[in-house]
């Protein structure tokens, strides 16, 4: 156990099965379970892409309700990740060509990673969402191609990860934090947990 995780007063819940944000919280140094409860992502309200992240993110802690209200022990983190550019909203491709599409339309151009953290506790939740700015080198369809038939990265928001090989020779610059891009907006979260007191 970390020195971290031995010092802090909740049992962590990561309600998502993403690897990354996994491999994230363990980096921070917190002990944690993962418990994914199902919602429907699909049906999104009507309102700025720039807030969608932040919607899901709390949609999915309301999933746990339940469990809070008979185990207060427990702290619940949910995220979720959006992908955007000039209002349009790039979610997880479903398959190869939508793949492709998807960064054809983001190659040359700058796009928004808006990353949302959702804590939920019996009393209460707080949330917050971190944006960071990326711009994308100009690139050939046959570069994409072998990327996405290579990485197969359709778990992932915009159809990319920059912790792979398209981040490292295809993202020209970065404004923000490099972590909110990869699925956890690190620093705000960690703040977020060490300040973490129920709403009263």
């Amino acid at each position: 156990m970390s020195t971290q995780a031995a010092s802090f007063p909740y049992s962590l819940i990561l309600g998502s099965a993403s690897p990354r944000r996994m491999e994230l919280l363990k980096a921070l140094g917190f002990d944690f379970q993962v418990m994914v409860r199902p919602v429907n992502e699909e049906e999104l309200p009507n309102i700025p892409v720039e807030e969608v992240a932040e919607w899901l993110a709390k949609t999915k802690a309301h999933a746990f309700q339940d469990l809070l209200s008979a185990q207060p022990q427990h702290l619940v983190i949910t995220a979720d990740t959006v992908v955007w550019k000039e209002k349009a909203m790039y979610g997880k491709p479903a398959n190869r060509q939508q793949a492709i599409q998807m960064l054809m339309d983001l190659q040359g151009t700058t796009h928004q990673v808006s990353t949302a953290v959702c804590l939920a506790h019996a009393s209460g939740f707080k949330s917050f969402t971190d944006t960071a700015v990326v711009q994308v080198r100009p690139l050939s369809q046959p570069e994409i191609e072998q990327y996405v038939d290579q990485a197969q990265p359709f778990d992932k928001a915009g159809g990319y990860g920059i912790q792979e090989w398209f981040g490292m020779a295809c993202i020209e610059r970065i404004e923000g934090n490099f972590y909110t891009i990869m699925g956890l907006p690190t620093v705000l979260l960690f703040s977020a947990l060490n300040q973490f007191k129920p709403v009263s």
